[in-house]
């Protein structure tokens, strides 16, 4: 078996912070702040880029969200008709999102699995890589195995953090340590990926960029909202070719 993306300390990381997953004021407090923003940027691109114009929202979409976590995007995805399949390296983020999965009386097929090792006929109209390249152990070799499972003229989402020194104090000391809206060590900055490298290892891997977007806290609403600066968050949208 294959295991090459997989970064040990990253999954022992979060499978300790898994029960947590669904609190909205737990460890993944920011996560649930966070999700409104992405999720509809998910929802509006998906109907745009897919020509989906009429009410059914995403039905029959086919989603692939790869480091699902808990579940927190495969939930309110498969409510809007999707079809969704969530894989995670660690098993047991993929146990309570099945409970809760159950408990929501929702059908969403989830493994413990990576996209080296995932054995999946079926093509998706979406794959999702959110929070996650940040996570991995090698990034180019993480994006190709994803890439496989797109359709052509499928399209893929990635959320991640740039690598500037704003990121650095934003995002580790400020979101970490004065802040503690995360654990300490939840983020190494080494891991932090600019868009530009992005740009270019999915451009090896048949994946076109579409968009970039920057993602900030308003502080006065205290809400995550879209923004044209990209030196912190952002998130970037593809399309196979």
């Amino acid at each position: 078996m294959k295991n090459k993306t997989v970064n040990k300390k990253e999954i022992d990381k979060f499978s300790k912070l898994a029960r947590e997953w669904w609190d909205p004021n737990g460890k993944f407090k920011p996560l649930h702040k966070f999700n409104p923003v992405r999720l509809d940027y998910i929802k509006k691109s998906i109907l745009k880029k897919l020509k989906k114009r009429d009410d059914t929202y995403l039905k029959n979409v086919k989603i692939l969200d790869i480091g699902c976590g808990g579940g927190l995007l495969c939930e309110p995805l498969t409510r809007l008709g999707a079809q969704v399949v969530g894989i995670d390296a660690s098993n047991k983020n993929i146990k309570i999102a099945k409970i809760h999965a159950k408990k929501s009386d929702l059908k969403i097929n989830y493994y413990c699995t990576t996209p080296e090792n995932f054995n999946y006929k079926e093509k998706f109209d979406v794959v999702l890589n959110m929070e996650i390249v940040e996570h991995v152990e090698d990034v180019n070799l993480f994006l190709k195995e994803s890439s496989k499972f797109l359709k052509k003229n499928g399209i893929m989402f990635i959320a991640t953090l740039n690598k500037t020194l704003k990121s650095y104090f934003f995002a580790i000391l400020g979101a970490e340590y004065v802040l503690r809206w995360l654990p300490i060590g939840t983020h190494d900055w080494n891991m932090f990926v600019k868009p530009s490298e992005l740009v270019e290892i999915c451009k090896k891997n048949s994946l076109m960029l579409e968009e970039i977007l920057g993602v900030k806290y308003n502080i006065i609403s205290r809400d995550w909202e879209l923004s044209t600066d990209n030196n912190v968050n952002y998130m970037a949208l593809f399309k196979k070719i």
